[in-house]
């Protein structure tokens, strides 16, 4: 994976921005006038990356100062430990243990952990297709709703004894469903709203705690799993998670702006005017 990572990397092309930043102006206006539709609106934008880079990077400063950068932190840390409350690592790093639970035997754990790690793979290709197409919102929307249809009926499952082969490959689809769910929404998209809701001014800052909160987060399930599956059973540990997913669906709502189509500065003004979390982009 790592491979095929740094060949792609080899075909990106720069952002406009960070031309900007070196000075080539030309280029970042070319990429511009490549990525949008209308001359004007590349033109607008242009503008727009100019004077936000004049803008220097006091990121803790302005977190002391000012109330609504404050407010874009916030909601970086709020999404980052959403995704991995969600579930994702207990599946990654324990799944030979969750196997274990549902009667599959060694063998039979290592080709289904491999069978889900490749589906969480390949499902996120279904975020780079669909996320300027739907939106952020509406594959949220869909994404937890999906993990927390099957960490649910995985507990179920799990609750009632999985005695038969059916019950087997129901646990293992299950699996599969709930790592779909997450690789094709919060687990890219998350990455994609922390960077786009911090203004330029702390973007540094407000990306670095997001990031540091995401580690964080990911360490705390990470260590904790096992006693939670010995404190509230297999089960119950299950339930939980599919519990936490349904809640982040409701924060989904109530918090996360849709910016599919905005600009960058079009964001960052609203944020810094006040405007309401969920109403900075469409």
């Amino acid at each position: 994976p790592a491979i095929l990572f740094l060949i792609g990397v080899l075909f990106l092309p720069y952002s406009p921005r960070w031309l900007m930043a070196q000075g080539r102006h030309k280029e970042a206006r070319q990429i511009l006038l490549d990525l949008r539709d209308d001359p004007l609106t590349a033109a607008k934008e242009i503008r727009a990356i100019r004077e936000q880079l004049e803008t220097k990077q006091e990121g803790f400063k302005l977190f002391r100062t000012n109330p609504n950068f404050r407010r874009s932190v916030a909601l970086g840390v709020m999404l980052q430990m959403m995704q991995q409350l969600a579930g994702i690592n207990i599946v990654m790093y324990y799944a030979p243990n969750i196997l274990a639970a549902a009667h599959f035997d060694p063998q039979s754990q290592m080709w289904c952990t491999a069978i889900i790690g490749l589906v969480n793979m390949l499902a996120t290709f279904v975020a780079v297709g669909l996320v300027d197409r739907w939106g952020r919102k509406p594959i949220l929307y869909a994404g937890f709703t999906v993990m927390a249809f099957g960490m649910g009926i995985l507990a179920l499952l799990l609750q009632t004894g999985m005695t038969t082969q059916s019950s087997q490959i129901a646990a293992v689809f299950l699996l599969m469903i709930f790592c779909a769910g997450f690789a094709m929404s919060a687990g890219p998209l998350m990455w994609v709203l922390c960077s786009e809701i911090q203004p330029l001014g702390g973007r540094d800052f407000g990306i670095a705690i997001s990031t540091f909160t995401n580690w964080m987060t990911n360490l705390l399930v990470g260590v904790s799993f096992l006693t939670l599956m010995q404190t509230l059973g297999t089960a119950g540990t299950f339930w939980l998670f599919a519990g936490l997913n349904a809640l982040f669906l409701l924060l989904t709502i109530l918090f996360v702006p849709e910016t599919r189509g905005m600009s960058l500065a079009v964001i960052e003004k609203r944020l810094m005017s006040g405007v309401k979390l969920r109403k900075l982009g469409r």
